[in-house]
């Protein structure tokens, strides 16, 4: 069972095996959210099943005289809502995905989108899930078969939830969590954001209050893989500067990014750590709650 990462090798030794499986491509792009989608069909590993952030990994919310609405049971708030627990395993379940398969979990965008896939097979319970390593380039670059053709659709399986195995804290948890403090919140944004110089996506410009910064992208290396663990251990020690490490909650803008973050302390030999899945277009948007800059 792979739970972290997978080479593109040994996701070739399974499908060659015939173990039971499932590839999911997640490339996704927040300026255009169409040409992810795009993308997959153009390009795409055999097999592959294409999982929108949009669609898939967020709730999609229900039309109402005001405007757009979340559903009452979405898992968190944001620009990209967790739906619920339930609404993900009928997602599953429609596309064909079982309780018995390894998940294998890419995008072509440096781990940015499916890290988010790999969290919520974790939140509901399923483990066997593994970040393919490089992503699609990594696969190409070790002669992987791509391909342009309509996959055909898999028959209909029953998803059964399991108990969690990863932690969601939300808003009202993490104010009081941060006043006490009994948690330390990693912010994946990029440094000008952190600190509040620009915010080209949400109303409010900032970060939360005691939040330590390390931007997603430096848990690659040149090659576009994970860095060695030993590194990563290294790296994140220096971070945390003797904060215990499973006090840590993720997050990001709206709860994406960070996970390339989370899965990055695993890699390094670090317990699970906690998602705050609404993240900064959550927090920031309840003027009652602190905001730092700098």
């Amino acid at each position: 069972m792979h739970t972290t990462l997978i080479s593109a090798t040994e996701l070739m030794s399974l499908q060659a095996a015939g173990s039971p499986l499932m590839v999911f491509d997640c490339t996704f792009d927040l300026m255009n959210p169409a040409a992810g989608e795009e993308q997959y069909r153009n390009a795409h590993i055999p097999g592959a099943v294409y999982a929108s952030l949009d669609t898939a990994l967020s709730d999609v919310g229900v039309a109402g005289p005001d405007g757009k609405r979340l559903h009452p049971d979405a898992a968190s708030g944001g620009r990209h809502p967790l739906p619920s627990r339930e609404n993900f395993a009928l997602w599953l379940s429609s596309v064909g995905f079982a309780n018995d398969m390894q998940a294998v979990v890419y995008d072509r965008n440096g781990a940015n989108y499916c890290g988010r896939l790999w969290w919520m097979l974790k939140w509901a319970g399923h483990d066997a899930v593994a970040l393919l390593d490089g992503g699609l380039q990594a696969w190409q670059a070790a002669g992987g078969e791509v391909t342009d053709r309509a996959e055909v659709a898999h028959f209909q399986s029953n998803f059964r939830l399991g108990a969690p195995l990863r932690e969601l804290v939300g808003a009202d948890e993490l104010m009081k969590d941060i006043r006490q403090p009994t948690r330390t919140v990693i912010d994946a944004r990029a440094a000008p954001r952190y600190r509040g110089e620009v915010e080209p996506l949400d109303p409010v410009a900032g970060h939360i209050p005691g939040a330590l910064n390390r931007p997603f992208s430096q848990n690659l290396g040149a090659d576009g893989k994970f860095k060695p663990a030993a590194q990563l251990k290294a790296e994140f020690d220096q971070l945390l500067a003797g904060r215990d490490a499973r006090t840590v909650v993720h997050q990001c803008g709206s709860g994406v990014s960070a996970l390339p973050n989370a899965v990055a302390m695993e890699i390094a030999g670090f317990a699970p750590t906690a998602l705050y899945a609404g993240s900064w277009s959550d927090w920031c948007s309840d003027a009652s709650r602190p905001v730092a800059k700098g």
